[in-house]
């Protein structure tokens, strides 16, 4: 049990006054028992008993399914208490849809249900009735196709709830369904539907941020217009945004954060922040607001790049997507702008260096000049018949109108990119068929709510003549009239103060305290000089009134419009298009309230004339966690929703409602008396009622509407057809089994004549075959004999006409031993050739090592003459040696003499021995000389000793070489020799396999001459042509006639062959090239 205490009346007793319970039956009970004045509980020590007042107590259904009821207007008791725990046990079942009526109520899993959505669930709710499967969002999508393709007309789905409860993921669900009906119309490669689909991430990053109550809600209104085809084919579609939240771009509070798309780009590649001059989210102004950068399981560099590829697919350009994040970079750095005050008074200029870096990048971003943007910033142009005024703002006006150029650029970037999307998407003008799909909170206040629908109801019970007790329901008809009639409504008085300059926040308050001071609706709280309550259908809202004057206003300051107008930048420029002078004149305040009410109003003329259909979306919980069910969060969204109140009135009045022809058609054999034929269909129907007994109804002109209590009725009905479904097929039975033993018999008969056929003519068919079996043998056998005769003739014919060719070529045998006695004439030849050829290939290698022993012993010798002569000249040049130190000996001793020889010159005469000394000194001197050109002469012949030796070594390695050459050319011989023999041993094997032939030809021939006298007499007549053929064939056979005696063999031995061959084999071949020829050219003639 989810809410409160239920018990029958029937059960109570004496218990009139209080009830008792256990703490454990109390704990099941209570939890989540929200504050009510119906239930009292005492605190204090616990004894487990609490006291309740029975008349504030609802009824329990003791027979309550375990899994709930898919639609609640079936609820036995229809309360709050029971509504909440059917809603609470469907939930913990995972059955997040639930109808009320004609209306699906979806609570927000906050968990992914894939086995919900995948490619089997839409098949399942394709064509299905409503009702007949369990409640689903795919259901009302079904069911809005069905109304399209079948009547022709519009419809509309309306999916309304607080942020948090799920409305984006329905809408996207929706538009799955719709686009698995209604699929496969492509446009330029991709399908509508397709577009359509990837266009949410696309709106979803420009458009959605998080919240208190939700990390991706939208802060726009979204009516997707899907149109069809006359096949029911999607042939085009539009998007229609209302409302974008243009003061969440420079204005946030924690713990929200700004729109989704910021957080992406600064989270982009490195490449494209550094070319943005981007950093971290907490360096902007317009981010830092908050202390949330970052949401749990949401990678802002994966979403930016899904965005790309979704801007890909709606046919967003590579050239538009780099400007429209040149934009979003640029209103970034367009908030980092501070201001500080001038010099002059009421003036301002840029606070410092940071404020100009992020103005110098804001201008280079959006292609305009940085000392323009400058102006439109802290400047004003007021224009006068008589002047233009150049007015300075301060600090504050300055950040004001900063402000305002950034909520002025996003709004029309989004702009942009929404007219982008449905060009792409593509419009059907042909088009008659269309579904709309609503994705708004607080549709209540519109036109087609559940008011409006209750309203409805009564026109229509009025107009038909029905007598209707009028139910009292809250009409919010008051609240929509405070807050939106011209010309005393609030939105009314919010636009006449912004038209005055001098307006505030406290000016605007005190005229709301004034005009509806009386007013039911409109409360003025203590102690509050600016804020006020209004009562809505929901319950009480407090607004606070500051900035409203500011939020409210949707102009573009014309310095901006020209400075962005006036952009090298196409895009931007494109973004603010000029305009005319007279349009500007013209032109009337704008405001944002102004602006949505005259959204609403086009909305509501496309909803009016469509067919409507309702989803209110459901937050559980406030912790966004899936399994947790809040009992006050949800009752208090079902009484804002009016679920409630839609469940009371339905069932209040008359909830059954059918046709007269309906009616006539399902009950009229209930009163068969009244023919249609006789009577109106209006008075059949009251003559079944009235025989029926029933009462509680109300018939209308061209309907039957019934009370709630014709259900008890219809069970009884239910009972009935229960009871006769039991007799009948007792009755079906009994006849069944009658049936089934006269069927036996039958089948009994018909198998005895069927088994007695079979036998009679398998017999039939054995007969036949053994007859045809003989037949066919002995004609078998005749033509057996017939063939074989033919075949003996046959043969004989061509026995014959062989042996006539056997017998020509016997003839050519004598060739046949010529060629043999020639071959073995010329077999001797090649031996005796062999022999000699072997024996100079003796006397050759005897000659060349005689030779080579001559070399080597002739190098040998020399090569110790040249040992000798080096061991001569060893000692030769160790004389020299000791000969040049005594000769540097004497020149020592000759210097010293020619010293002695000046000294003595004057006596050189009366000195002569010394003269003679000098002179023998000379002619040692001349044989030094003589010893080293001796010395000279040795090295010479040993020079030539050594260029000898080197020569006769050359002369060894040649005659090496021609030795090798002549062994390959002897082996080349043997091996030609070795294949003669091969060639000679295959050639006699031939011959005396064909002489075998021929023997048993001649012995056949001879055994054949003995057949009978038909087939000799028969052969006597082609004797003439046989021997005509015979010698056309004779010369056909090319081996030589066979000798009649085996002495002509006789000569033939092969041992003898053997044993030439042999020779042959060893015998080096050493022959000239005149031999070789000739000895090929005779065994060509011979092969």
């Amino acid at each position: 049990m989810a809410v409160g205490f239920f018990f029958k009346e029937n059960l109570l007793g004496a218990h009139e006054n209080q009830v008792a319970t256990s703490k454990e039956k109390y704990e099941s009970s209570i939890r989540g028992l929200y504050s009510d004045p119906r239930f009292i509980m005492l605190t204090g020590a616990w004894l487990g008993e609490v006291v309740a007042n029975l008349s504030k107590l609802y009824p329990k259904d003791m027979e309550f399914p375990a899994d709930g009821v898919a639609d609640m207007t079936r609820l036995s008791y229809l309360h709050e208490p029971g509504v909440l725990q059917n809603l609470s046990i469907r939930y913990d079942l995972s059955q997040i849809y639930t109808y009320t009526g004609n209306i699906l109520i979806a609570i927000n899993p906050f968990q992914s249900l894939p086995h919900l959505y995948d490619t089997d669930a839409m098949e399942k709710y394709k064509g299905a009735p409503f009702g007949e499967l369990t409640p689903h969002v795919f259901a009302i999508a079904d069911i809005a196709y069905r109304d399209m393709v079948n009547e022709g007309k519009g419809n509309s789905i309306l999916v309304s709830g607080e942020s948090g409860a799920g409305k984006t993921e329905t809408t996207k669900m929706l538009m799955r369904y719709l686009a698995y009906l209604g699929g496969n119309t492509a446009t330029e490669g991709r399908s509508v539907e397709q577009k359509v689909l990837e266009s949410n991430p696309v709106l979803e990053a420009f458009g959605n941020a998080k919240t208190v109550r939700n990390n991706n809600s939208s802060r726009f209104g979204k009516f997707v217009v899907i149109q069809f085809d006359k096949h029911g084919r999607i042939s085009g579609a539009a998007i229609r945004t209302y409302l974008l939240e243009r003061s969440r771009v420079c204005q946030i509070s924690d713990p929200e954060r700004n729109y989704h798309c910021f957080y992406h780009l600064c989270a982009a590649p490195p490449e494209e922040i550094k070319r943005y001059k981007l950093g971290n989210t907490k360096s902007f102004h317009y981010l830092n607001q908050s202390n949330c950068h970052e949401l749990v399981d949401v990678n802002d560099a994966q979403y930016y790049l899904a965005t790309r590829r979704a801007m890909d697919i709606v046919g967003i350009s590579e050239k538009e997507q780099e400007a429209i994040f040149r934009v979003v970079a640029a209103i970034l750095h367009l908030g980092n702008i501070d201001f500080a005050k001038g010099e002059e008074a009421d003036s301002s200029v840029l606070k410092d260096d940071k404020a100009r870096f992020h103005l110098q990048t804001t201008s280079e971003l959006l292609k305009c000049d940085p000392h323009a943007l400058e102006d439109a910033l802290c400047k004003r142009v007021m224009v006068t018949p008589e002047e233009v005024i150049k007015r300075s703002l301060d600090p504050l006006g300055a950040a004001v109108s900063r402000d305002g150029l950034a909520k002025t650029i996003y709004s029309r970037l989004f702009d942009w990119l929404v007219d982008k999307i449905n060009f792409s998407i593509g419009q059907d003008p042909n088009s008659k068929s269309m579904i709309g799909v609503l994705d708004i909170y607080g549709f209540e206040s519109f036109k087609t709510n559940s008011s409006h629908v209750f309203k409805m109801e009564q026109e229509e019970y009025s107009k038909e003549g029905i007598d209707w007790s009028y139910i009292e329901f809250i009409d919010n008809q008051d609240v929509l009239d405070l807050i939106e009639k011209k010309p005393g409504g609030i939105i009314a008085l919010l636009d006449e103060a912004c038209m005055f300059p001098k307006s505030t926040h406290e000016t605007f308050s005190n005229k709301l305290y004034q005009t509806f001071k009386s007013h039911k609706r409109f409360i003025k709280p203590k102690l509050a000089r600016t804020d006020f309550t209004i009562a809505h259908y929901a319950g009480e809202v407090q607004y606070q009134s500051v900035q409203f004057l500011d939020k409210n206003k949707d102009y573009v300051v014309p310095e901006h419009q020209d400075l962005l107008s006036a952009s090298k930048c196409c895009f931007v420029a494109g973004l603010f298009p000029l305009l005319y002078e007279e349009t500007t004149k013209s032109s009337k305040f704008s405001s944002i309230g102004s602006r949505f009410k005259l959204q609403l109003q086009h909305l509501m003329e496309t909803l009016n004339s469509t067919q409507p259909h309702y989803i209110r979306c459901v937050k559980p919980n406030s912790l966004l966690k899936p399994a947790i069910f809040e009992n006050i969060n949800v009752m208090q969204q079902l009484r804002s929703g009016g679920v409630l109140e839609a469940i009371r009135i339905s069932c209040a009045g008359y909830p059954t409602h059918r046709t007269l022809s309906e009616f006539v058609n399902r009950f009229q054999i209930l009163a068969p008396e009244g023919s249609i034929e006789n009577h109106e269909e209006k008075i059949v129907c009251e003559k079944i009622l009235e025989k029926l007994g029933i009462t509680g109804f109300q018939m209308e002109k061209v309907a039957c509407k019934f009370y709630a209590h014709m259900r008890q009725e219809g069970a009884a009905i239910k009972i009935q057809k229960n009871l006769r479904r039991h007799l009948d097929r007792k009755a079906y039975t009994k006849l069944m089994s009658c049936a089934l033993v006269l069927q036996t018999g039958l089948r009994s008969m018909v198998a005895h004549c069927e088994f007695r056929y079979r036998k009679e003519i398998k017999a039939l068919i054995i007969i036949r075959t053994y007859w045809l079996c003989h037949r066919d043998f002995s004609y078998y056998k005749k033509c057996k004999r017939a063939a074989i005769i033919l075949q003996c003739g046959w043969r004989g014919r061509m026995a014959r006409k062989e042996l006539r060719k056997l017998s020509m070529a016997a003839k050519e045998t004598g060739a046949l031993q010529e060629a043999k006695a020639k071959l073995e004439k010329q077999v001797e030849e090649l031996a005796r050739s062999l022999q000699l050829e072997r024996r100079l290939r003796a006397e050759l290698e005897e000659a060349n090592e005689q030779e080579i022993t001559k070399l080597r012993q002739s190098l040998r010798a020399m090569r110790n003459e040249v040992d000798e002569t080096n061991a001569l000249l060893v000692k030769e040049c160790e004389a020299a040696e000791r000969s040049f130190e005594e000769w540097n000996e004497v020149d020592e001793s000759n210097a010293l003499l020619v010293k002695e020889c000046e000294a003595t010159e004057r006596s050189f005469e009366e000195a002569p021995p010394s003269m003679k000394e000098t002179l023998s000194l000379v002619e040692d001197t001349d044989k030094i000389n003589n010893l080293i050109s001796e010395v000279e002469n040795l090295k010479a012949l040993l020079q030539s000793e050594k260029q000898r030796a080197d020569d006769l070594e050359t002369k060894l390695t040649e005659a090496e070489e021609s030795s090798e050459e002549r062994r390959k050319k002897l082996e080349e011989t043997e091996r030609r020799v070795q294949q003669l023999q091969e060639s000679l041993n295959r050639m006699l094997y031939s011959m005396s396999e064909q002489v075998s032939a021929l023997k048993m030809v001649l012995h056949t021939s001879s055994n054949s001459s003995s057949t009978s006298g038909s087939i000799a007499r028969y052969d006597r007549g082609d004797a003439v042509s046989s021997a005509s053929d015979a010698t056309s064939t004779a010369s056909d056979f090319s081996f030589p006639t066979p000798v009649p005696s085996s002495v002509a063999y006789s000569s033939f031995n092969p041992d003898a062959l053997q044993m030439i061959v042999q020779d042959l084999s060893v015998t080096e071949i050493s022959a000239s090239e005149h031999w070789e020829s000739d000895r090929e050219g005779a065994f060509d003639d011979f092969f």
